[in-house]
């Protein structure tokens, strides 16, 4: 099973982004396929509050209601799976924030490795090169 990181959903979402009508033909076509594809948990929370930001988008920044619509359009999709913190996670997540380099915001990424070690996820996609600190995790940016 494939997983999307973060990025990528907020590629889709503001799709101003370089890449944006790229990972919206990802997003489309996991969504509309038979094939089950993944979004971890701590993502939703980051895509969230990266998209309402008004920091980031002094000017148009999503409102909570927009971003909810577009979360549910991709829970929507059959074939997604919504995975989170498993029984024994702690084991995995410890083995992730122990290693060096593993500080401040890399803290989330370990987070989110962790949780797709533990559903045995076969490749995040993803254009962030902090997840290669994780090489139980195959990662693959979509946009390479």
């Amino acid at each position: 099973m494939i997983a999307v990181d973060t990025n990528v959903l907020i590629y889709v979402h503001r799709r101003e982004a370089q890449v944006g009508q790229q990972a919206h033909a990802l997003i489309k076509e996991l969504a509309e396929g038979d094939r089950p594809w993944a979004i971890p948990w701590p993502c939703c929370y980051e895509f969230f509050s990266v998209v309402t930001n008004r920091r980031i988008w002094r000017e148009g920044a999503t409102t909570s209601d927009r971003a909810w619509q577009q979360f549910s359009a991709w829970t929507a999709s059959p074939s997604k799976r919504m995975i989170g913190e498993t029984e024994g996670f702690a084991d995995v997540l410890r083995r992730f924030v122990l290693r060096p380099h593993v500080v401040g915001g890399v803290v989330h990424d370990a987070r989110i490795a962790a949780t797709c070690v533990a559903h045995g996820i076969e490749a995040l996609l993803t254009p962030d090169r902090d997840f290669s600190l994780f090489r139980e995790l195959r990662v693959r940016d979509p946009f390479a």
